[in-house]
């Protein structure tokens, strides 16, 4: 599994051409396979996203690297004490973070699939990793405010309260659109309050399953 991951961030790199080093090398030692059911082993460096059972998916490598970069590469006085993840999934997303936050806090709306990541990460060691099950829609307003948050699903527009709870100075990466493929935007909060709340920046088009509001889970 050693070999087929460094050639996974081998492909990352010369394939999509993504110079971020710190990135790459936490994706190199981070075992991928581990957050999948041993059947699904053979697809876990490939070039794609894979299934994780109730219509969700774990996501391609490459989009795994480039929403981290976009996210802990941002230039800002913060320091990177607490990000927010909404959709845990297979938790292989937060265990990435983890290694560049002090601190994980990751939510995921389908019970089964928030027990299993709690579960992966505990026997990992992931220590600074927690995980909540609930919508993601209203963040997690009692450990907020944030230096960063991370939503791993399509939304057409970023809920409210993610906004709300993340620093002024913080970062904000999620694909946002209508339609299947998304446009990855960051946006970097400037104000509290006033006209010019964001800087935002859009980087290409990427496929994401839909975000999953209360009620419709």
């Amino acid at each position: 599994m050693k070999e087929k991951r460094r050639q996974m961030v081998i492909l990352i790199k010369e394939r999509y051409g993504l110079n971020s080093p710190k990135v790459l090398s936490v994706m190199l030692k981070v075992p991928r396979h581990k957050f999948l059911s041993r059947e699904s082993w053979s697809q876990a460096y490939r070039d794609a996203p894979v299934p994780i059972g109730f219509g969700q998916t774990m996501s391609q490598p490459y989009t795994v690297a480039f929403m981290t970069h976009l996210l802990v590469n941002q230039k800002s006085k913060l320091k990177n004490q607490k990000v927010l993840e909404i959709g845990t999934g297979s938790g292989y997303q937060a265990a990435i973070l983890s290694k560049f936050f002090k601190k994980v806090y990751t939510i995921e709306i389908i019970p089964e699939l928030a027990e299993r990541a709690r579960t992966v990460l505990a026997d990992l060691g992931f220590r600074n990793v927690f995980v909540k099950t609930g919508s993601g829609e209203w963040g997690w307003g009692e450990m907020a405010p944030f230096d960063a948050i991370m939503i791993t699903a399509g939304v057409e527009k970023v809920p409210k309260d993610l906004f709300e709870q993340l620093k002024v100075g913080g970062v904000l990466v999620a694909p946002v659109g209508s339609g299947i493929d998304k446009t990855m935007v960051r946006y970097v909060k400037l104000k509290k309050r006033g006209i010019k709340r964001f800087k935002k920046e859009k980087f290409g088009n990427f496929h994401f399953v839909p975000f999953i509001r209360e009620g419709n889970s």
